[in-house]
């Protein structure tokens, strides 16, 4: 089988990855579609897109897909389910696994006990999905194993009770983003937007920044250069940092306090932009 992943986004590390796309393994999984797709990065789904009695056959069409060439994540079933060990077991030398996003993480232990379970050094993405996980969530932010945290918004919401209104959504998120940065892991990934597209969707990826998370959980296709774009540093952005570091480089400097603060942002989008193939645009 022919390697099928998108180029420029097999080329990105996951830790910069903006788009994350879940495909769903059921009967009607369409692996190829997603990893020629726009996603940064393509996580395979056998747990919520999967009912209890195809399991099975949907982590066999996974292990098919990444024994034969294909490479991505898998979504796996929690840690509290009857699938979780028959998930790890089946997938723990499987070549072309990328890491794995664990649903439902509610404690360290379950990421420390997921990576015990698969090949030394295979990252673990914890998804946090309760009132419970993100209250423990710098717990789970420094547990050997993580890799990054995501943010599942409805099972969230159903265990809550709360709406989906920025406001309502701030504490969890901005827990996330602070255990992140408490142990040391990349921007937290948020949760999708489902049905949304256009301005609505940009508008969505505005709120996901400017809270501090810099990737995006998506379901379908044709929202990944939405979400690419929405979380990459704007044309504004990068125009404002190639002047101000041309400046520096002539040995133009600030005279106040801010001048530091504003280099170091604007070193931020340059290596951002470069990674995104949009510095010289």
């Amino acid at each position: 089988m022919p390697v099928l992943r998108n180029q420029r986004a097999a080329a990105l590390p996951a830790t910069l990855s903006r788009s994350w796309l879940l495909a769903a393994a059921g009967e009607n999984a369409d692996f190829a579609a997603a990893l020629a797709s726009e996603a940064d990065s393509v996580v395979f789904d056998i747990e919520d897109a999967v009912p209890a009695d195809g399991k099975a056959a949907a982590r066999e069409r996974v292990l098919k897909a990444l024994d034969g060439g294909m490479t991505g994540w898998v979504r796996i079933n929690d840690i509290n389910t009857e699938f979780w060990q028959d998930d790890l077991d089946a997938l723990a030398n499987a070549p072309g696994l990328r890491g794995v996003m664990l649903a439902k993480t509610e404690k360290p232990e379950h990421v420390t006990l997921t990576a015990m379970r698969l090949r030394p050094g295979t990252p673990v993405l914890a998804l946090v999905e309760s009132a419970l996980g993100v209250e423990n969530a710098t717990d789970i932010a420094k547990a050997p194993g993580t890799f990054r945290l995501a943010f599942g918004i409805g099972d969230f919401r159903r265990d809550t009770g709360v709406g989906d209104d920025p406001l309502a959504l701030a504490y969890a998120r901005g827990r996330l983003v602070v255990a992140s940065r408490v142990g040391q892991l990349p921007g937290p990934i948020d949760g999708p937007s489902v049905g949304a597209a256009g301005d609505d969707l940009m508008a969505a990826c505005g709120v996901s920044a400017s809270m501090g998370m810099t990737g995006k959980l998506t379901l379908k296709i044709e929202q990944t250069e939405t979400i690419n774009a929405g979380l990459s540093p704007s044309a504004s952005e990068i125009m404002w940092a190639h002047e101000l570091l041309e400046a520096h480089e002539h040995g133009e400097a600030g005279g106040d306090g801010s001048y530091l603060p504003r280099l170091a942002r604007a070193q931020k989008i340059r290596n951002l932009g470069e990674s995104y193939g949009l510095w010289n645009e």
